[in-house]
């Protein structure tokens, strides 16, 4: 089988092709208020599957500590919910979610984000599924992110700002641009999950 799988697009081939279409704005909602919480809660369980990531100040100082994360993103198929972790009165909510085994989060890359989640929350998440490992499973020996994981399944570029990724992610108001990077980070992991031919019970 390791034969047969097809290589992967190296940079030069990614930057070739046509971008990959995300979540617009209307289809991102930022938590903000209780029932906001449980709509998003309600929806994400239906789903069953999820695509998941985090969002962290970046340090620039060497002994500086992020304090991260600062939002926790979830996507569905078609919307997308992030949380901003100074609104302390959505917790609760978050914890369940993430300790959630029936629920599972889908993402590229979770080591860290997880690592941080587990200091900040003090639980260990439960049903996430690092699609990188899934890659490896199938016999890719690099490691494959989301640009690389979009450009080969879909042939598509996913575009990543540069400026949104090193952006404040512990302001109060998010930026437009964060808030289309935070939620596409999200809907890409599930959007790959479905193409791997992945269900719940993976």
């Amino acid at each position: 089988m390791k034969n047969t799988l097809p290589p992967l697009p190296e940079r030069e081939d990614i930057a070739q092709l046509e971008p990959f279409e995300g979540l617009g704005l209307d289809a991102i909602r930022v938590v903000a208020t209780a029932q906001d919480a449980a709509d998003a809660e309600a929806a994400l369980r239906a789903s069953r599957v999820v695509g998941f990531d985090t969002e962290s100040k970046p340090t620039f100082a060497k002994n500086e500590v992020s304090g991260g994360p600062h939002v926790l993103q979830f996507a569905t198929r078609d919307q997308a919910w992030l949380f901003q972790l100074h609104r302390s009165e959505f917790h609760d909510t978050l914890a369940a979610l993430l300790g959630s085994a029936e629920l599972v989060k889908a993402g590229f890359g979770l080591a860290s984000d997880l690592s941080l989640i587990r200091q900040r929350f003090g639980i260990e998440p439960q049903g996430v599924l690092d699609l990188d490992s899934e890659f490896r499973r199938r016999g890719y020996r690099r490691s494959v992110g989301v640009k690389t994981a979009v450009a080969l399944v879909f042939e598509r570029r996913f575009v990543k700002s540069r400026k949104a990724t090193t952006s404040n992610w512990a302001n109060r108001q998010l930026t437009d641009a964060q808030l289309r990077y935070a939620a596409n980070d999200a809907y890409a992991a599930i959007r790959v999950f479905d193409a791997l031919g992945l269900d719940a019970s993976t």
